[in-house]
């Protein structure tokens, strides 16, 4: 079973998420909070698989609350759920450790395919959101993505299980991505998706 925490201000929203996830076989509720706050102390102590968090709530915002949640438990996944497509939000969530950024406009399958990918270990964005964020320097999804694990640590054995694709088809992206980047090497390459705000 994948232990899913689920963390929204709007009850109507919460109540729905929690019911659209218990029709799943393989998830469980462990968890719900209404404000950041007690989103962070909910995770520190039920350790759930996978915390589903809006980003604007009262008390404590969803981004400052994946901070804290990611210092106590730096293997902890998040996923975003909003309803903005902004790069106000989308970037200091994936620089806070969201494992992934999904609209609320998702489906049941969606929401429940994305929270699968990313307890076994992917990070999975929208393609709305990705394109909005790679748009600048022209990178793909696939490529973004192959960037997200190489800024994690990642090497290219890794990151083709991860994206169960083979290590040539990563080494490829990898190639691309220095190109779009102007860059000779990995590590230049993150700093550079960093500067650019991509990371």
């Amino acid at each position: 079973m994948i232990r899913v925490l689920v963390v929204d201000d709007h009850p109507v929203v919460r109540q729905g998420l929690i019911t659209m996830l218990e029709l799943e076989d393989d998830i469980e509720v462990v968890g719900r909070a209404a404000d950041g706050e007690e989103a962070v102390t909910l995770a520190r102590r039920e350790r759930p698989d996978i915390t589903l968090m809006d980003v604007q709530m009262p008390v404590l915002d969803g981004i400052e609350a994946l901070r804290r949640i990611r210092l106590d438990d730096p293997q902890a996944r998040v996923i975003v759920l909003t309803t903005y497509r902004n790069e106000d939000y989308i970037f200091p969530s994936l620089r806070a450790g969201a494992r992934g950024y999904l609209l609320k406009d998702s489906s049941r399958e969606e929401l429940a395919g994305a929270i699968r990918a990313v307890a076994a270990g992917e990070s999975l964005l929208d393609p709305e959101m990705v394109d909005a964020a790679a748009d600048d320097a022209g990178l793909t999804v696939r490529e973004f993505e192959v960037l997200r694990l190489m800024a994690d640590g990642h090497n290219n054995s890794q990151i083709a299980t991860a994206l169960f694709v083979s290590e040539n088809t990563v080494k490829t992206h990898v190639s691309n991505i220095f190109a779009k980047l102007d860059c000779r090497d990995r590590a230049a390459a993150v700093l550079q998706a960093w500067k650019r705000h991509l990371i």
